[in-house]
């Protein structure tokens, strides 16, 4: 019997994946190119991990400091007459210098508003020129309240617990330039992070529509909210 021949069995061709990152161009599909996206898209996320923690804690405080309140955040409010020596202070700035000495206060105020002298709400009176200093830290606010020719200022003094100062942290409240700086860092960080997480999206996670859509969906209810706020 003659022997048989058998023919090999071809297994069809696997059908090639279009991969791929969906949103960066094809000529930018090098190795040196996702390699660089993706330790970016890493360090960054490195640099900002502490200060995203702080930033998304106090900001889910914030968002509830109105409505649906999450307790924690206090203030403690202080108010007191500062007899003041004599002569009294010329102007606002001799204030603001005394004000400084016997508070230890060792920054320049927040704020200065003088309003001029003028007619009082009732007939025939003259109101005196009025004074308004403020002091303002992340750890606390001093607000002066001063009529010309008192003997004496009114200082409200707000001290804030540890939660509160977070607060204000995250809206720089009296921050220095330096902190202002270091968290424009991290806002800049968060914005390289959407970049790059957009453009190192693959079909591994969902199709382009499905990754169009939650974008889509997210703007729009961004947008509504904000305009129904």
């Amino acid at each position: 019997m003659p022997a048989s021949t058998f023919s090999p069995i071809s297994k069809p061709a696997d059908k090639p994946r279009s991969g791929g990152h969906l949103f960066v161009p094809s000529r930018w599909h090098r190795p040196a190119v996702l390699k660089w996206l993706r330790r970016t898209h890493a360090w960054l996320g490195m640099w900002g991990a502490v200060l995203g923690l702080l930033f998304g804690g106090t900001g889910l405080l914030l968002n509830h400091r109105a409505t649906m309140k999450i307790p924690g955040p206090t203030n403690a409010s202080t108010q007191w007459q500062m007899a003041l020596p004599q002569p009294l202070p010329a102007d606002i700035d001799a204030l603001t210098r005394h004000l400084q000495l016997e508070l230890g206060i060792d920054h320049a105020p927040h704020k200065k508003i003088v309003d001029q002298a003028g007619p009082a709400p009732w007939p025939g009176a003259i109101q005196p020129e009025h004074w308004g200093i403020a002091f303002t830290t992340p750890r606390l606010t001093v607000n002066a309240d001063y009529w010309a020719a008192n003997q004496s200022v009114t200082i409200k003094r707000i001290d804030p617990n540890w939660l509160s100062r977070l607060n204000r942290l995250h809206m720089a409240t009296g921050a220095s330039a330096a902190w202002i700086l270091l968290t424009d860092t991290l806002a800049g960080a968060l914005i390289m992070l959407s970049i790059t997480g957009l453009l190192l999206w693959t079909k591994l996670h969902g199709s382009r529509l499905l990754a169009l859509g939650l974008m889509g969906t997210c703007t729009t209810l961004l947008v509504t909210l904000a305009l129904l706020a």
